[in-house]
C-alpha cells in the first residue's frame, strides 16, 4: 500500500508541474478550501478535474489518491489506506481522493475522515452515484463544482487568442472565426489542445471506455452492444429530439424500460445529456420528446456517423453546452401552432430569454422563418429577450414591437471576456 501511495504522490508532483489553462471557477474553488466542507468536483472523464483539484490546492501540504487504479480496488480496511498516507505524507490533514466512485462505500469513509477534522477534496465522474450518495450521507456538508471540457474562452487561453478590443477589426474576426472552427471540430478535451493528440482517435477510445469501463462493468450492463448502439444514435443524432419509444423501435429494444435505464446511464457518465420541452404542465412536459445533446463536439466529430456536413446542429450543441456550464435553466420550445425555438431559458416562474440558432441567415426565407418562430413563442410565453445566434452576422432589428437580437456565436460565446 505504501509503494501505491508513493506512486500516486510522484503522480501529483507530475501533474503540479504540467502546462495550465486557467480554467473558469478556479478562484471560487480555492477560496473554497478555507471551509470545512468537502469540495466535491465531478464532470466528464479527462475534462481536467484532477489538475483543477490540484491547482486549488497548490500550495498547501495534501495527500493524493487516484482510485482509477485498479490496485486500490479490492481494498477492504480502509485504514490500511490511513496508514499508508501517514507513512508517505506525514500528518496532512488534507486530502485529494480522485476519481472516489471506484472505493465500494466511499461515503461513510469520507463522513468518517470528515469527524476526524480532514479538509477532503474529491472528484468523480458519475453524476447520480455521487449526487445521490452525498445528498443521503453527507447532507449539507459538501460544496460542488462542476467543470466541463474548455469552453471557447478557456479554448483561446490555449491557443494564446487575447480577446480584447482589437477584435473590432475584420482582420481579428477573421481570426476568431478560424479558431471558433477548430474548437467546433475538436472540441474541449485539455489532452486534445494541448498535446496536439489525434482527436479522432482520442475521442472514440475515450467514448469506448465510458461505456464499458464507467457504465457496462459498474452496471452489470446485460447488452453491451445494445448500449454501445444507443449511445452511438443518441450522439449521432444530437441537437434533435427523441422519445423512448422511438429509440425502442429504431433499435431494436425489447423494452422501454431498457432504453430509459441506458440513456439514463449515458447521461450520468457525462456522454450525454437532455432537456425537456417548456411546459407550465408538469405532466406534458414530462410525455413531451426531449432533445439530446453531447458534452462535446470533438466527441460528436469523433464518433457520429456522418452523410453530409452538419455546422448548424453542432453550433447548436455547442450553445447548449454553454447554457449548462453558465448554470442556466433552460428547455426547448414549442408554439401551439409547432413552430421551434431552439432554447428557452427560465429565472424564477418565468421565461426571461428566448434563443434561436442560426449558422446563417443571409436567405430572406431562413431569417423570416426563424424570426417568426421566435415571435409566435414570445407572444405565447410573453417573453421579451429575443435572440438569434448566428456564425457572423450581427444586427438588432424590429418585428411586432419587439427588438430581435441577431448577435454572432463568437462573440455570446465570450461575452463576459469583452466585459
Amino acid at each position: 500500500m505504501k509503494d501505491i501511495v508513493l506512486g500516486h504522490k510522484t503522480e501529483r508532483d507530475e501533474l503540479l508541474a504540467t502546462q495550465y489553462i486557467q480554467r473558469e471557477g478556479l478562484r471560487e474553488a480555492v477560496k473554497s478550501i478555507k471551509n470545512n466542507l468537502i469540495k466535491v468536483i465531478v464532470g466528464p472523464r479527462r475534462a481536467g478535474k484532477s489538475v483543477f483539484a490540484m491547482k486549488m490546492l497548490q500550495g498547501q501540504d495534501f495527500a493524493y489518491l487516484n482510485f482509477d487504479d485498479e490496485r486500490l480496488l479490492g481494498i477492504s480496511d480502509y485504514d490500511d489506506l490511513l496508514k499508508a498516507i501517514r507513512q508517505v505524507y506525514g500528518d496532512t490533514k488534507t486530502v485529494l481522493f480522485d476519481e472516489i466512485q471506484n472505493l465500494d462505500r466511499w461515503e461513510l469513509f469520507l463522513n468518517r475522515l470528515q469527524r476526524k477534522g480532514f479538509n477532503l477534496v474529491i472528484t468523480g465522474s458519475n453524476s447520480r452515484l455521487l449526487s445521490r450518495e452525498l445528498s443521503t450521507h453527507l447532507t449539507g456538508r459538501y460544496v460542488e463544482f462542476q467543470l466541463l471540457p474548455f469552453s471557447f474562452s478557456e479554448f483561446l487561453k490555449a491557443r494564446d487568442f487575447i480577446a480584447d478590443e482589437t477584435l473590432a477589426t475584420k482582420e481579428r474576426q477573421g481570426m476568431i472565426l478560424n479558431l471558433l472552427s477548430e474548437y467546433l471540430s475538436k472540441g474541449g478535451y485539455p489532452e486534445v489542445l494541448l498535446k496536439e493528440i489525434d482527436p479522432k482517435s482520442y475521442m472514440a477510445t475515450l467514448f469506448e471506455s465510458i461505456l464499458f469501463k464507467d457504465i457496462v462493468k459498474r452496471y452489470n450492463v446485460r447488452y453491451a452492444k445494445k448500449l454501445y448502439d444507443l449511445g452511438l444514435y443518441l450522439i449521432t443524432n444530437h441537437s434533435s429530439e427523441f422519445s423512448y419509444t422511438r429509440l425502442k423501435n429504431a433499435l431494436d429494444f425489447k423494452s422501454v424500460h431498457t432504453v430509459e435505464n441506458y440513456t439514463e446511464y449515458l447521461n450520468e457518465a457525462f456522454l450525454i445529456f437532455n432537456i425537456e420541452r417548456f411546459s407550465h404542465k408538469v405532466k406534458e412536459q414530462m410525455r413531451s420528446p426531449k432533445k439530446v445533446y453531447a458534452y462535446d463536439t470533438g466527441m460528436i466529430n469523433a464518433v457520429k456517423f456522418k452523410t453530409a456536413p452538419d455546422t448548424g446542429r453542432l453550433i447548436e450543441n455547442l450553445v447548449a453546452i454553454e447554457l449548462l456550464r453558465r448554470k442556466k435553466e433552460f428547455y426547448c420550445y414549442k408554439s401551439k401552432d409547432g413552430k421551434e425555438v431552439d432554447f428557452a431559458v427560465k429565472e424564477g416562474l418565468k421565461l426571461s430569454q428566448l434563443v434561436q440558432v442560426c449558422y446563417e441567415v443571409d436567405h430572406y426565407m431562413t431569417k423570416k422563418r426563424e424570426a417568426h418562430a421566435l415571435l409566435k413563442a414570445a407572444a405565447e410565453s410573453k417573453c421579451k429577450s429575443l435572440t438569434v445566434l448566428t456564425w457572423d452576422y450581427e444586427a438588432k432589428e424590429t418585428a411586432v414591437e419587439l427588438e430581435i437580437h441577431y448577435q454572432p456565436l463568437w462573440k455570446w460565446l465570450i461575452g463576459d471576456s469583452l466585459r
